[in-house]
């Protein structure tokens, strides 16, 4: 069962595609890359590049033959010299989509996120909740998942979306990043937070699990952190009004991820970023 990889070289797709090459696995790995040099060090371990750009059709055709599963992690987060985030974020994912329909792939796992939910809605959001973008970024992601969708229902794409809040651990920085938004917030709000391991084993279930096709589930880890704790996490002590600010939501992109639990027997590895610095994953 050959597995492509889009995104490869990116923070998922790196610890995704090492995950899969290892441990015994027998499956071989395609993984369509831009930079070559970047991907060398997966190479190495004996995934097989496909380079080019997901934006072009003939690239994704390359990539696509041959391939029983796609797990498509590409994204940006802003439009930037060269990249478009519309082109990008939700017209490629449509192409690859197409692609695999006219290639029979049996799986077809998009890595979406938890931004697609919008403003709070007095609880954790779920998956049946009708999804409400205030970004660009996650009005693009949105739109992708409703065109996947669609072509799930109408031509049959063996389609499973995951959504992920907010990724760290395993060496990358991003826990590190985030007193850049926390330090404005009042001192209350919540961060949810999923450790990579356990959105490496939540595609990989995405990948294996039958009779889930066209299902949409949310991932994350069993206790948000809130603004303080982040400051704390990177020892930075707390503006003196941060505790006197208004919270006007203290549900938005908080997640309930009880239906990857009931339905993919998921449990996270790291239930809590105390629990990755106890392990020392972070």
């Amino acid at each position: 069962m050959t597995i492509l990889v889009t995104g490869a070289t990116g923070r998922v797709g790196s610890r995704l595609v090492r995950r899969l090459l290892g441990q015994g696995r027998s499956e071989p790995v395609r993984i369509l890359v831009r930079d070559q040099a970047r991907a060398e060090p997966l190479i190495a371990l004996g995934a097989e590049a496909v380079v080019g750009n997901v934006v072009d059709p003939a690239v994704v055709n390359q990539a696509v033959k041959g391939v029983d599963s796609i797990v498509h992690l590409v994204t940006i987060f802003r439009t930037l010299p060269g990249e478009d985030i519309v082109e990008v974020n939700h017209q490629a994912a449509v192409e690859l989509a197409h692609a695999a329909l006219r290639n029979g792939v049996g799986r077809f796992v998009y890595c979406s996120t938890n931004q697609v939910y919008g403003p709070g809605r007095g609880r954790p959001a779920v998956e049946t909740d009708i999804p409400d973008p205030d970004r660009p970024y996650s009005i693009t992601k949105t739109a992708a998942e409703r065109s996947l969708l669609a072509l799930h229902a109408t031509e049959g794409l063996p389609l499973r979306i995951f959504r992920p809040p907010v990724i760290y651990g395993d060496g990358d920085p991003r826990l590190g990043l985030q007193p850049t938004w926390s330090r404005k917030w009042p001192l209350h709000r919540r961060l949810q937070l999923v450790h990579h391991a356990d959105v490496v084993q939540a595609l990989i279930s995405g990948i294996q699990a039958e009779g889930i096709d066209g299902e949409i589930f949310n991932v994350g880890d069993d206790a948000p952190v809130t603004a303080y704790e982040i400051l704390r996490l990177n020892n930075l002590t707390p503006d003196p009004d941060a505790g006197s600010r208004t919270l006007d939501d203290p549900w938005k992109d908080i997640i309930d991820s009880s239906k990857i639990r009931r339905v993919l027997g998921f449990r996270p590895i790291y239930p809590s970023v105390y629990a990755a610095m106890d392990a020392g994953a972070l």
